[in-house]
């Protein structure tokens, strides 16, 4: 059993850092890779929907694939890193992420690359839950706390690499054409499974014999079979909204209702409905979480698609007319996440994405580039700003030995956002991409901003920063 923080936070730290760089930085490459294979396709659904003569809205299956798989292997990553290490799962992910990127480079078929976009959202599911797992592990076995730069950074590299992932897809894709946004997983694997190996120190040996018993209690296989389905139901009714299936969309009602029921019972959930029912405020944060990045995601996605297929632009042009908004990133995060702040980003996130939504509603293809890149800018602004508030009142509003647990759900909503913009967009720009398709966006973009200030403004116990409360080692939820 680890000291309490109290006693932790008064000791000085060892001569030698247990958080050496050796340590941190395969864990900080191999949390970069879920993020940077999320945005890095933007820039090559055009040209993959050529190549293989469907819609660019059929082509945004790809970014559901990912999403979806994600959604439902980060908090699973998670319970197995418990119950068989973090290394060995790390490295487990890292072979994933391998296999994904060989199969989409020689991929013949749409279909081919969907399962190839599904194996890399398991693959790089593993990054982040493990790279949490280890280090407080490691923050465990010294006696202190890991150090707040290293935390710091895992949120960094993850927003700075899926903000670059979209400008580096159009460069590559304009340079190479868009296999190439599946082959850079081959190296960037291999680098990273050569760092882990040999400076992530071993697990603790395993039971010799672990009865079929005992990993089942720990890991919940049936709490992920049911969660995987209803996810995987709810995603098949949203990508066919034209003729919506309904029978798949009961059958996900249920499926989440036994879940919960489950889970209530199971004596190590992989979700710990327990928890949610008494955090009320980590509950409004999760609703935020899908309200702002489902927003945020249409941006992303349906700009980078207008631009090709509307406005007439390069792939390469296009990733170079949406640096401004990655790069803006790396300005705002750091002063923002030093201070801890919580309300002020949030709501300074809605009423940008407010402005940017009106701004899309204006837009046509005479529209001047220099405005675009306005637009852009602004919007970057607002989608940095965005998660960084997410992730301060998740980690405010829940309890020291929950913090893995919620942290990798705070990411699955964040999916679910991104799932259901891809559904969206499938929609609006069947069957081609036209600006009355972006001026739809710009509409929903302005709407699910608005709901977002309200969601804000109206929560008078969303605090202005991170809490004395929001380190503590209780047990109990926190509930204000």
């Amino acid at each position: 059993m680890t000291e309490p923080r109290a006693l932790q936070t008064t000791q000085s730290p060892p001569a030698g850092s247990p958080f050496t760089w050796r340590f941190t930085t395969p864990l900080l490459v191999g949390s970069t890779f879920n993020p940077i294979n999320s945005s890095i396709i933007a820039t090559a659904l055009t040209p993959i929907a050529r190549t293989f003569d469907v819609s660019a809205g059929r082509a945004t299956i790809l970014v559901a694939a990912l999403y979806v798989a994600s959604g439902i292997a980060q908090p699973t990553m998670g319970k197995l890193a418990a119950r068989f290490g973090g290394r060995r799962v790390f490295l487990a992910g890292i072979i994933l992420v391998l296999a994904g990127g060989i199969l989409g480079t020689i991929g013949t078929s749409l279909a081919t690359l969907t399962v190839a976009r599904v194996i890399l959202g398991i693959g790089t599911s593993a990054g982040y839950p493990c790279a949490m797992h280890l280090i407080r592990g490691r923050a465990a076995d010294t006696g202190i706390d890991a150090p707040g730069s290293v935390l710091g950074q895992l949120t960094l590299a993850a927003q700075v690499t899926a903000a670059f992932g979209l400008p580096l897809g159009g460069l590559l894709v304009g340079a190479a054409g868009w296999r190439v946004t599946f082959a850079i997983n081959i190296p960037l694997a291999l680098i990273a499974a050569a760092m882990a190996w040999r400076w992530i120190p071993s697990d603790a040996p395993s039971e010799a014999r672990p009865s079929l018993r005992s990993i089942a209690s720990d890991v919940d296989p049936a709490g992920i079979l049911l969660f995987g389905g209803a996810f995987s139901s709810l995603l098949i009714f949203l990508m066919g909204l034209r003729a919506p299936n309904w029978i798949t969309l009961g059958l996900a009602v249920v499926l989440f209702a036994v879940l919960i029921a489950w889970e209530r019972r199971a004596a190590a959930p992989l979700i710990d409905v327990r928890m949610l029912a008494a955090n009320r405020p980590l509950c409004l944060t999760y609703l935020r979480t899908v309200v702002s990045l489902f927003g945020g995601y249409c941006v992303m996605y349906g700009v980078t698609q207008w631009l090709q297929d509307g406005k007439g632009l390069s792939a390469l042009i296009t990733g170079l007319v949406m640096l401004p908004m990655s790069a803006v990133a790396i300005f705002v995060s750091g002063p923002v996440s030093r201070r801890n702040l919580i309300r002020s980003p949030l709501l300074a996130s809605a009423i940008i994405a407010l402005a940017v939504g009106i701004g899309l509603r204006l837009m046509d293809v005479h529209t001047p580039v220099v405005l675009i890149l306005m637009a852009t800018i602004a919007f970057g602004v607002s989608f940095t700003l965005g998660p960084l508030g997410l992730q301060a009142s998740m980690y405010d509003q829940t309890p020291a030995p929950q913090i893995g647990p919620a942290a990798g759900l705070l990411r699955t909503f964040t999916y679910t956002g991104a799932v259901f913009s891809s559904s969206l967009i499938s929609l609006v720009y069947s069957p081609t991409v036209s600006t009355d398709g972006l001026h739809t966006l710009g509409n929903l973009l302005a709407l699910t901003s608005l709901l977002s200030v309200v969601l804000v403004v109206a929560d008078r116990r969303l605090p202005r920063r991170i809490s004395q409360a929001g380190s503590s080692d209780a047990t109990e939820p926190v509930v204000r």
